[in-house]
């Protein structure tokens, strides 16, 4: 062991004629210990709350999504859709249409956005179906051969409609809701718009507001006679790729593979927004419970400070002897360090047991109605430790400088005048 590490662990250990010092001294470790541990779990909570956040996002909704530049629809998209599909890393593929529409039962309307599907494909690229609470979406299914009725649209189609927007309008299972679409038909009396009764068959709750309170799903063969288009065009083609975060890339692979006209959009530009905000969340959190560790500084600074006063007879005695001014240093150096080696050790330990404790049994329960799960979610990292760690040490040491350089200026002589 180097001397001025072995005097450093001596002078932490030894009994103080002033036992504010060993008091301050303890209380350095424990606001060190307070502060990583608080760090710690709070950036895991940030991080369940990100990852919580992103399975969900990405289980409602595809991960790239092709569309024409001039919105002018996709035309023979079934032959196009079969050529995309083999491209790499693409293992899911969906067609589907859009449409601002309002939705209303008596006299309780609201706006929403209605998207054709079918089914066997939307399942590849969102879970939106299969969290159905009420009901089934059995009958999204394409009309049967033998179906003339339904093929005719003389029969209620049916709609799958979000929990918040069937709470909106009035609307439970088996009710029937006008539809009335914008994009209506040409008349004398210029453009009206164009109604339509549909049939509730299930209720869907994905736990996000945007797509509970706004979101109704119907066939695609009625998306298109809804909105006065042929059976060969829709307005989106989506995919689920192997490698969510290489979206950007393949999104330009299928860019030019689908040929001019054509534009990708991915999950990443559609919710930068969204991840943003979580990301900025996470520097205030960093920043604000790092103050902890920097009040636990300011004791370190303290406590050695009164450490130089109190072994100042200490420290000119090992001039006297032959210790350096560099040595001297470094003995303060290593005892504020070492305070804040054992209080990170410490916070680490408490703050990783704590949210490895949370993420595994859930004991922090929350209002599903209100965060849309039913517990805090802890996901803990490695890297973040790792920072934290550094962060603190950083901290500690940069406090010792200053009484490191005063006791290194300590002169013997003057020290020792009255001795």
């Amino acid at each position: 062991m180097r001397f001025e590490l072995f005097v450093a662990a001596r002078y932490l250990r030894a009994k103080r004629r002033q036992a504010v010092i060993g008091v301050i001294t303890v209380i350095s470790v424990i606001g060190v210990t307070a502060g990583v541990a608080s760090l710690v779990i709070a950036l895991s909570i940030n991080a369940g709350f990100q990852k919580d956040l992103q399975d969900q996002l990405l289980g409602s909704q595809s991960h790239i999504n092709l569309v024409r530049v001039q919105n002018d629809g996709i035309e023979n998209w079934r032959a196009l859709m079969t050529r995309l599909e083999k491209q790499p890393r693409v293992i899911g593929v969906a067609p589907a249409m859009y449409g601002q529409v309002l939705a209303s039962r008596a006299a309780r309307a609201s706006g929403a956005l209605l998207k054709g599907v079918i089914p066997e494909y939307e399942n590849r690229v969102s879970e939106l179906l299969k969290s159905i609470k009420l009901g089934s979406a059995a009958p999204l299914e394409p009309c049967a051969e033998a179906d003339e009725a339904c093929k005719a649209g003389k029969s209620l189609p049916p709609v799958v409609l979000g929990k918040d927007l069937a709470e909106t309008i009035g609307a439970t299972v088996g009710s029937t809701i006008m539809v009335i679409s914008p994009q209506g038909e040409l008349s004398p009396l210029g453009m009206m718009p164009r109604y339509q009764q549909f049939r509730v068959v299930g209720i869907f709750r994905s736990g996000f507001y945007n797509y509970d309170s706004a979101w109704g799903f119907i066939r695609l063969s009625d998306a298109q006679r809804l909105f006065s288009l042929p059976d060969s065009v829709i307005s989106v083609i989506e995919f689920k790729i192997d490698d969510l975060y290489k979206a950007e890339e393949v999104g330009k692979d299928l860019e030019k593979a689908a040929g001019p006209g054509f534009a990708a959009k991915n999950w990443m530009e559609e919710n930068r927004a969204l991840f943003r905000a979580l990301r900025l969340e996470r520097v205030v959190t960093f920043l604000t419970i790092g103050l902890i560790v920097f009040v636990a500084a300011l004791n370190i600074l303290i406590s050695l400070i009164m450490m130089v006063m109190e072994k100042t007879k200490d420290i000119a005695v090992l001039i006297s002897m032959g210790a350096k001014k560099g040595q001297i240093r470094a003995i303060f150096m290593f005892q504020g360090v070492l305070i804040g080696v054992i209080g990170t050790v410490a916070g680490l330990i408490l703050g990783y047991g704590v949210a490895i404790a949370g993420a595994r049994y859930h004991f922090v329960a929350l209002s599903s109605e209100v965060y849309s799960i039913d517990y805090l979610p802890f996901a803990p990292r490695i890297l973040d430790g790792v920072l934290i760690a550094a962060v603190a040490l950083l901290i500690s040491f940069v406090a010792t400088l200053y009484p490191s350089w005063s006791a290194a200026r300590v002169l013997p002589a003057e020290a020792l005048r009255y001795e």
